[in-house]
């Protein structure tokens, strides 16, 4: 499908909504106006790009009122896309191989919607951290996780003191959760020697090499 396959199902379908419509005004692909209103305008490609973004609020400056439309992707229009779209405050259009169109979203000014939880998770996680272990923008390298720590913490104390007691692993350490690190054993640092008594593994003193400035941060 080519972008100007999809300039009569748009046309036919403003029209329908009482707007005169014309192509290629002052490089807009689609101008529609409807009495005295503001402008509507509509950008086409055949699928969603930056390049496409950009242009599209471009428009801004000169109507309130701005679409995309592309063609219909084999696998629909992702939810990330569609939720970008409705961010910036641009419509939606797809548009199939057989001329119909469905309007996905419509412009309107982004009012986003607080989630409480997400926000205490992620406060909860940054106050839990000690000190900044990462680096912004690492891809591929294990984060240092507030859990993570406290894991390292109750290895190093394994380390040094051998086998030990749940609460005297929590004692010596502060780390609250000690029961519920050693009982998941997500990373194969620790091995359970009897009943409450937790021993470090050997993954466990590889990890203590590898992160031996992960645990204070």
């Amino acid at each position: 499908m080519r972008e100007t396959d999809l300039y009569l199902p748009v046309k036919r379908h403003l029209e329908a909504q009482g707007y005169a419509v014309k192509a290629e005004v002052k490089g807009c692909d689609v101008v529609a106006v409807r009495g005295d209103e503001t402008p509507v305008i509509v950008e086409l490609k055949t699928g969603l790009t930056l390049q496409l973004l950009y242009q599209a609020v471009e428009r801004f400056s000169v109507a309130e009122h701005v679409y995309i439309a592309i063609a219909r992707p084999k696998r629909g229009v992702g939810a990330s896309a569609l939720k970008l779209c409705r961010r910036l405050g641009l419509g939606l259009i797809v548009v199939t191989a057989a001329g119909s169109l469905e309007v996905l979203a419509d412009p309107v000014p982004y009012a986003p919607r607080p989630n409480a939880k997400k926000r205490g998770l992620l406060l909860r996680e940054f106050n839990a951290r000690s000190g900044d272990p990462n680096l912004g923008g690492s891809t591929r390298t294990p984060l240092m996780t507030a859990y993570r720590q406290d894991a390292l913490k109750c290895a190093a104390h394994l380390s040094e003191a051998g086998p030990a007691r749940i609460r005297d692993v929590k004692a010596a350490t502060s780390v609250d959760r000690v029961a519920g690190i050693f009982r998941d054993n997500v990373y194969g640092w620790f091995a359970k020697v009897e009943r409450g008594i937790y021993a470090l593994s050997d993954d466990g003193r590889v990890a203590l090499a590898r992160y031996s400035d992960g645990a204070s941060g």
